[in-house]
């Protein structure tokens, strides 16, 4: 019989791991360690699905299998073949390992890691199931192995697609599109709260100010979505379903939203807006409710000339400028930057956080930043520079 509770790990952005585990903190979940890029903790079956639906940051979650000491091959191979899989893994469905990592450990042979843990897992399955050999069919199961230390991870898939694919954004994102679960950290790590104005000078497609207004109405951003953890024995309907109409009841459109972005493309600004028709529809959002206007999100044609004077308070500027990969021209983004120092004398002290991929972003903007952090936007290594007041 399984456990009623289980470790899990989040997968997110490296440099995202304090407000992931913050995230997983204010779910009622226990965070066991946190490393590059991932974040292990406890959760029983409600807190597994709670975590693939509401974490915003995350951009996988994997059910731990098994975890133990592999100094070598034999090690490997028992340690996996004791993991009880038959509880996991349907008769029917196939397995693969899709991603080996090892660091700081003597087995470094990717390959040969790959299919010793394949190897192993199939012969279980085969043995209790009685079968001569697992099906090969798109239902498969997906492993993960993490070797840290001589200590072997195993992990067991339960999102299926990456969480970032929420499946409100069409079409293309550009030439470097900002994940949504990198947009989403960037506004945590900012500190950004629902009573203060946010404006985004370079909206593109509309990703932050569409991952702020979910964060803003509390709509989990996985809620439309469905997981791999449902082709697993681990499922259970009564659990997802308690879950998901506990996060559906927690929608809040009761207060307002105070959400800009502007672009110099039109056609960018026009994906925003069915981008952020998708990303509400159903919530009993805009259109919907008569305290909730869609003039609180504009998506409007400009470049930086927006007026802070009309927004009351200060704010915060969250944007992800264009820069030297998705213009293809790292001067033409070092122009921008320059171009920036406009933006004080319209919103004296408004808070920004920026998200570029050019380590010498102070050097064009004329200022230093308060902070700088290193940040993963999928493989592409950018920089968050934030300023407390500009």
């Amino acid at each position: 019989m399984m456990s009623d509770e289980y470790t899990a790990v989040a997968l997110c952005a490296i440099g995202a791991e304090k407000v992931l585990s913050n995230e997983i903190r204010k779910l009622g979940l226990k965070i066991e360690e946190a490393g590059a890029g991932r974040v292990r903790f406890k959760a029983d079956l409600q807190g597994l699905y709670r975590s693939l639906f509401a974490l915003r940051c995350a951009d996988r979650v994997l059910f731990e299998a098994g975890f133990f000491p592999a100094v070598n091959f034999d090690e490997l191979y028992e340690g996996v073949k004791s993991v009880p899989w038959e509880e996991y893994i349907p008769k029917g469905a196939g397995l693969k390992v899709s991603k080996v990592r090892s660091n700081r450990s003597t087995l470094k042979a990717e390959v040969s890691i790959q299919a010793v843990v394949h190897k192993a897992a199939a012969e279980r399955l085969c043995q209790k199931n009685k079968l001569q050999r697992l099906p090969e069919n798109a239902d498969s199961a997906e492993l993960r192995v993490y070797l840290e230390k001589d200590r072997a991870s195993i992990l067991l898939d339960l999102s299926g697609d990456p969480l970032f694919k929420r499946g409100y954004r069409g079409g293309s994102g550009g030439a470097a599109p900002l994940r949504e679960t990198t947009a989403a950290a960037i506004i945590l790590l900012s500190l950004w709260k629902r009573k203060f104005p946010l404006y985004d000078p370079f909206c593109g497609s509309g990703t932050i100010l569409i991952e702020a207004a979910l964060y803003a109405w509390n709509i989990a951003p996985g809620l439309r979505r469905r997981f791999a953890i449902e082709k697993l024995l681990l499922a259970g309907v009564a659990a997802e379903r308690t879950v998901r109409e506990e996060l559906y009841s927690a929608v809040d459109f009761s207060k307002p939203v105070c959400l800009a972005g502007s672009d110099a493309d039109k056609n960018a600004v026009n994906n925003a807006k069915v981008n952020l028709d998708r990303a509400i529809r159903g919530f009993g959002g805009i259109g919907e409710k008569p305290n909730i206007t869609f003039n609180s999100i504009s998506f409007e044609k400009a470049k930086q000339t927006a007026e802070a004077a009309a927004w009351g308070a200060p704010g915060f500027i969250i944007t992800n400028p264009p820069y030297g990969k998705r213009l293809g021209d790292a001067a033409a983004s070092e122009e921008i930057y320059s171009a920036m120092k406009n933006l004080g004398g319209g919103f004296p002290g408004w808070k920004m956080s920026l998200i570029t991929d050019h380590p010498g972003f102070e050097s064009f903007y004329g200022r230093k930043a308060d902070s700088c952090r290193e940040i993963t936007n999928g493989a592409m290594q950018v920089y968050l520079f934030q300023y407390g007041g500009i």
